[in-house]
């Protein structure tokens, strides 16, 4: 009776054991949001799940396709995405429950860190007349699709000027509209948030030609100040056919965000993967060029989580 009480004790605890083992090593799966397969997003995201299932034992991330930041911070919330790319601005809309989640907040999302710069391209036609926002009062402007986050952008910025909607001769054109439709004469100029150079201004460039708006001094110091997630950028000379000169702009940020809920240590060694290995994502695709250690606390306006705080720690960027 003794040695059968024995044997079945040992196998409880080797069961226990090997349980502990397979729970330790069972493989996790979890899903990156990303956007539209012929958009940035989805090889940039694709990229990021490489370096996580390389680098993390066990790891199995897959990047899916969405419709980009606002269906992602949707998925985020609701518990069926673990990790996704956004924009900062439209992140902070829907933890702050305004704008494009007018009374829609969503509680669990946190950020990561930021990527690379989106930047607000204001481009306008060069018989306009136009050299400053503070211009367009009485213009044709397209401030991107209805109800999108290049509105907002546009509304922010124009408000940095003293200017609204109102002053102006409003249209909801996208980008490749927006282009066409300063070529043929019926547009004074656009705005566009996308990553330098975009290519229906660069077609622009190449036929009709175009002037590049700048945002600086006290209506940039303006905007950056009330809203958070803008930080200053510079598009550089030669960008676009026929533009000599550095233009100073804002720019919002690519930003991988997380559900709240995962836990510390798991979100600790993804952001540790990710950013100590980001001469492999520059590698795997340009944008991660543009990806710093450095600028992946900047323009964030919705807390990060737990795990990511405990990486910039040590790398030094928080206190």
């Amino acid at each position: 009776m003794k040695k059968l009480f024995s044997l079945t004790a040992a196998v409880l605890l080797a069961s226990v054991i090997l349980g502990g083992c397979s729970k330790a090593n069972a493989k996790k799966d979890y899903i990156l949001a990303t956007g539209g397969t012929s958009g940035t997003y989805y090889p940039f995201g694709g990229a990021i799940a490489n370096i996580w299932n390389s680098k993390i034992a066990n790891m199995n991330v897959t990047a899916q396709a969405t419709g980009a930041s606002a269906e992602n911070l949707r998925l985020i919330n609701k518990g069926e995405a673990e990790y996704a790319i956004v924009q900062n601005d439209v992140m902070d809309y829907a933890y702050n429950g305004k704008d494009l989640f007018d009374g829609e907040k969503l509680p669990n999302i946190m950020t990561i860190g930021t990527l690379y710069p989106e930047v607000v391209q204001i481009a306008v036609s060069k018989d306009s007349g136009i050299k400053s926002v503070a211009d367009f009062k009485g213009k044709r402007i397209s401030v991107g699709d209805a109800g999108s986050g290049v509105e907002f952008n546009a509304k922010q910025i124009m408000e940095g000027y003293g200017i609204t909607f109102d002053d102006i001769r409003k249209s909801n054109l996208s980008f490749k509209e927006s282009a066409e439709a300063i070529q043929n004469g019926t547009l004074d100029g656009c705005f566009i948030t996308a990553g330098v150079p975009n290519s229906a201004l660069q077609e622009l460039a190449f036929t009709a030609g175009l002037l590049l708006i700048p945002v600086d001094g006290s209506a940039a110091d303006a905007i950056c100040a009330k809203y958070g997630y803008y930080t200053k950028t510079v598009i550089p000379a030669d960008t676009y056919k026929g533009t000599s000169t550095d233009t100073p702009a804002l720019a919002i940020k690519a930003t991988l965000a997380v559900n709240s809920k995962l836990d510390e240590e798991t979100v600790y060694e993804m952001t540790k993967a990710l950013f100590d290995n980001l001469p492999i994502l520059g590698t795997a695709h340009a944008k991660g060029k543009e990806v710093s250690l450095e600028s992946a606390v900047t323009g964030v306006s919705v807390p990060f989580h737990p795990g990511a705080v405990k990486y910039f720690k040590e790398k030094g960027l928080m206190n």
